[in-house]
């Protein structure tokens, strides 16, 4: 009798485990797949930023459709490169451009003009710089700074040149040194990069 007492604690134990293990697994899997198309749809809402294209809502199926009407993927390069067309002709592209932060590394995508006279836009992917100082970097008021940026004359290699530095193009952020400064080595290597690597095309 006192086996038995022994062993069904065991068994309940056993029984409840595997249960929760379940529930567990079912509930990962499918917030995985939410937090998947929740940072798909970030991302395309991103690149067309980056090429000032208006979306008429925030609604995910939206985003997609004005996203697949307007953005194509170069699935040759890791992580992919988009491009805009008009009229037939690529009118500029959207790159990768990482690199460390003060507390992180800094993601971001870039669109640069067909002939690589101007910046078109940028957003953050993703970045760990401080809340109100550093983190300022994604408000709007940065961003707003590189719509239409002029970058056919750089200097030393340099596209992103902080005022008042001669050929400053954009404003610093006040307090956050070292992250501006990531900012702009980021972009600029680049920037630099991917104008060298399609002149070797």
């Amino acid at each position: 009798m006192k086996k038995k007492s022994f062993v069904y604690p065991i068994i309940f134990v056993a029984v409840i485990t595997a249960l929760y293990t379940f529930v567990l697994a079912y509930l990962n899997h499918s917030t995985a797949e939410k937090i998947e198309f929740l940072q798909d749809t970030e991302l395309r809402r991103k690149i067309l930023n980056v090429f000032d294209i208006p979306i008429a809502s925030d609604d995910p199926d939206v985003i997609e459709s004005v996203f697949n009407e307007h953005i194509h993927v170069d699935i040759a390069s890791d992580p992919p490169i988009f491009y805009t067309t008009e009229n037939g002709e690529i009118r500029g592209y959207a790159i990768p451009a990482s690199g460390p932060g003060l507390w992180g590394k800094i993601d971001a995508y870039v669109g640069v003009s067909a002939d690589y006279s101007k910046v078109f836009g940028l957003e953050f992917i993703a970045h760990s710089e401080t809340p109100g100082l550093g983190g300022r970097i994604s408000e709007p008021d940065f961003l707003e700074q590189f719509r239409d940026v002029d970058i056919s004359n750089p200097v030393d290699n340099m596209y992103i040149i902080y005022r008042p530095a001669p050929g400053g193009n954009i404003d610093s952020i006040s307090g956050a040194t070292q992250t501006s400064k990531a900012v702009s080595d980021l972009l600029n290597a680049e920037i630099h990069e991917f104008i060298m690597g399609k002149g070797d095309d």
